[in-house]
């Protein structure tokens, strides 16, 4: 059964009533599913307008459900945003970007998905419609561990929303993979730091992806860059006791070990980009 909603009530009504699939842009449930036919109804999100695009308003961004990464990467946002469209054209192929929802990737929740990092460090939150009503979930707790969340059955995430409170912060988006594009992340970094007018850091977020189960901001590193000139040398106030509550593993990939070293040295060169002028950041 195939079912093609063309609202939120509608979508939450039919999942209620049928159940199923939920899809977007595909490109995570097609590949997912291989050449198995589905087991239930398609409930088909490409109809729901108000689910889709990008928009600015004075004290937050709305990412709706439907955004692509396309869409993304080329909208006019913010410089605290900058990390968010570098990793938008690090999200597969750009075929891949021109489909891939922001919504899909998180609902996928892969523990190497190119936007969480970023959106953790913009302290996103998630949106979410169901048969209870609306609710809103930290990006933080909308993640609950390897390809979990926080959804229950019958709801749909309907946007990504993230304050603009350090919309002057400086951002760079780091990914370390066995080549240069179209790969899975051995381990990333977001970083966004905000300086006074006397060049300290009055502000700052890290995230790591890849690196446990659910991407990690680091809290103690945060704090401890406050106060800090904002000024290169700035990413060896890092230190290996910062990352200490990631949980790397040994995949085919890359050794547990080697991520954690791959994941201090990303950390440091992302806080260097973030106050070094005219720095670039992306895949490395």
């Amino acid at each position: 059964m195939y079912l093609r909603p063309r609202s939120v009530s509608e979508a939450v009504e039919l999942l209620a009533a049928h159940g199923g699939t939920i899809l977007a842009g595909g490109t995570d449930v097609f590949p997912a599913q291989g050449e198995r036919p589905f087991a239930g109804p398609v409930v088909d999100l490409s109809a729901v307008r108000e689910i889709a695009g990008v928009t600015v308003a004075a004290d937050h961004v709305r990412f709706g459900a439907r955004a692509t990464w396309s869409e993304i990467a080329a909208a006019e946002l913010p410089p605290a945003f900058d990390a968010l469209r570098l990793a938008a054209r690090e999200v597969g192929s750009i075929q891949i970007q021109n489909r891939g929802t922001v919504a899909g990737n998180l609902c996928n929740a892969s523990p190497a998905a190119d936007g969480v990092p970023p959106l953790l460090a913009l302290d996103a939150a998630v949106e979410i419609a169901g048969p209870a009503g609306a609710r809103r979930l930290a990006l933080a707790a909308f993640l609950t561990g390897y390809r979990s969340t926080a959804l229950a059955p019958g709801e749909i995430v309907t946007a990504i929303l993230v304050p603009r409170t350090i919309d002057a912060g400086r951002a760079a988006f780091l990914k370390l993979g066995a080549r240069r594009y179209l790969v899975i992340s051995i381990a990333m970094v977001a970083a966004i730091v905000e300086a006074d007018a006397a060049g300290r850091v009055v502000k700052a977020r890290v995230a790591v992806g890849a690196c446990s189960a659910v991407a990690q901001r680091l809290a103690a590193l945060e704090a401890a860059l406050v106060g800090a000139p904002a000024a290169p040398g700035l990413g060896a106030l890092a230190t290996a006791e910062h990352l200490a509550g990631l949980t790397p593993i040994d995949d085919v990939r890359a050794s547990g070990g080697y991520r954690r070293d791959a994941a201090l040295t990303l950390v440091a060169r992302a806080l260097e980009a973030c106050v070094t002028a005219g720095s670039a950041a992306g895949e490395v």
